[in-house]
């Protein structure tokens, strides 16, 4: 089935009022675009700190009308609710409808992390599988969420779980994958050989995806997931937080209460240039500490003191 779709560039600040008159007139769905992405100037937003939303500064506005919407109407229509709002910036076309949430799967390949990790297309194998011996497949399928493997931040943190793994230091344990986005870590820890896993994250759509993930790869008993207010106490022997460096450093304590003496502990999303401060914002509570680096993104790593 065709859409009728609107488009408009506008600022952070104009978003809000923008998105509520579109919704107001009947938009079918919003999307959001960095209106820079082209020129070069792209800025990374991934998992936002709990009750964050943050947004580009410049914005282009998408909306989704049925097919048969009348143009001229909607624009009156958009006119009357927020007057005070240039809507004539904004641009009509007709697009096909597809399948959105599937369309990652039609570029997306096997990747392999370390020695055993692979992330798959929940329907896919990885190459060579009959030969590929004692590996660990995680057959994802993100959804709205962020999380499949390809972008840097959760390259290492997947590294660093294959690490433990072949070191012996995953098996059996207890993981807790604060920021989980589509549950990528957490199972990949449990397919590495961890006895169980929680993902806490601040989206209830991640903490649907991640259960989904889950269910597809026959973990979901040994996988609980939990909004931050409603989560579990207790501390884990593994913590991984793959989130923004400001939200690592707004929840420091948090993070690290959450990690048992002598517990291991990664953190990634984090720019390259920005580990110094959270060196010194963990230091109290680790050591040990360590940096890896993959492009413009660091891990940074340590063991948990004995206190």
């Amino acid at each position: 089935m065709p859409y009728l779709e609107l488009s408009l560039t506008c600022t952070e600040d104009e978003q809000p009022r923008y998105e509520r008159a579109l919704e107001d007139v009947g938009a079918l769905a919003v999307t959001l675009l960095d209106a820079d992405a082209d020129s070069g100037n792209e800025r990374a937003i991934l998992e936002p700190g709990v009750g964050e939303t943050p947004l580009w500064r410049a914005l282009v506005l998408n909306a989704l009308f049925p097919h048969d919407a009348d143009p001229l109407l909607l624009l009156a229509s958009l006119e009357a609710f927020d007057p005070a709002l240039d809507w004539g910036r904004a641009a009509f076309r007709a697009v096909e409808d597809q399948d959105w949430e599937r369309a990652w799967m039609d570029q997306y390949a096997p990747l392999r992390f370390g020695e055993r990790t692979w992330i798959v297309p929940w329907n896919s194998e990885p190459p060579d599988a009959t030969d590929a011996g004692d590996i660990a497949v995680v057959r994802l399928d993100p959804g709205l969420a962020f999380g499949s493997g390809t972008h840097p931040t959760t390259s290492l943190c997947l590294q660093w779980l294959d690490g433990l793994a072949a070191r012996g230091e995953l098996q059996g344990r207890a993981v807790l994958d604060y920021g989980c986005g589509s549950g990528i870590l957490a199972l990949a820890a449990l397919k590495l050989g961890a006895s169980r896993a929680l993902g806490i994250d601040n989206d209830p759509q991640a903490l649907a995806a991640s259960l989904d993930n889950a269910a597809r790869n026959a973990v979901g008993e040994r996988l609980a997931v939990s909004l931050p207010a409603d989560a579990p106490a207790g501390a884990y022997p593994v913590v991984v937080a793959n989130i923004l460096a400001a939200a690592l450093d707004a929840l420091a304590e948090t993070i690290a209460a959450r990690v048992e003496p002598g517990g291991r502990l990664a953190l990634s999303g984090v720019l390259d240039g920005q580990q110094e401060e959270l060196l010194r914002r963990y230091r109290p509570w680790f050591e040990s500490l360590a940096v890896a680096h993959e492009g413009d993104w660091v891990r940074i790593e340590g063991v948990r003191r004995h206190d």
